[in-house]
């Protein structure tokens, strides 16, 4: 029989073992989105992409035909991450493009965890190239979205299929943080769910204002 210890698995992510690579939220992408509304997608965007700047996970911007097509990445995206250059690409596969996998060859960390538009097409390219070459996968499944309900599904399936790791924004936030007593991203992880997490930052507002409650406690 196991023995049983009190250590995380190493199949959870965390902010010093994995890449984000956030791939193609820009408005052209946006407009043919029906999997996910714009608001939620747009929300869900900037949960992960606060988080990733929180708690300083390398993060990896793309963009297809920016100035010619389609358009600049979602504000809530770049705001997180001010300053940094965005990787405008040709390919709708981002593992084809060399700029981007020179960056990914930089940072060095064999997980990579992939959201973007569009789930079919921008998001199983990379996806199903980086396990081929030995990379391990998490998609950020309500950070995705395709142009039916349909296409977004049977992408999601494809790639759990060939070993990918479907996840969700909020569970994305709450991973990174996984313990509570972690005083120096309390505020961080809390102020994040709060205006971003739906009714779990609800609760949490109510909760700190009703009674002065805390996690941590």
């Amino acid at each position: 029989m196991p023995t049983a210890t009190p250590t995380p698995g190493k199949a959870l992510v965390d902010p010093a073992n994995h890449t984000l690579i956030l791939i193609d939220f820009q408005s052209q992408m946006s407009f043919a989105t029906r999997s996910i509304d714009a608001v939620t997608l747009r929300n869900n965007a900037a949960l992960i992409s606060l988080a990733a700047a929180g708690f300083k996970v390398p993060t990896i911007l793309t963009t297809v035909a920016e100035k010619s097509f389609s358009g600049p990445m979602f504000s809530e995206i770049t705001e997180a991450f001010p300053g940094q250059k965005l990787l405008d690409r040709t390919s709708m596969n981002t593992w084809e493009d060399a700029a981007v996998i020179e960056e990914v060859n930089r940072i060095g960390r064999a997980r990579v965890v992939l959201a973007g538009l569009w789930t079919g097409v921008c998001i199983v390219g990379p996806a199903l190239s980086a396990l081929e070459q030995g990379f391990e996968v998490h998609v950020i499944a309500d950070a995705c979205g395709d142009v039916s309900d349909e296409a977004h599904e049977r992408a999601m399936e494809r790639m759990v299929q060939a070993g990918a790791r479907p996840m969700t924004s909020l569970q994305y936030l709450l991973e990174l943080q996984r313990d509570w007593a972690r005083s120096e991203t309390y505020e961080l992880t809390t102020g994040i769910a709060k205006k971003h997490g739906g009714a779990y930052g609800l609760g949490i507002i109510y909760a700190k204002s009703m009674f002065g409650a805390s996690e941590a406690h």
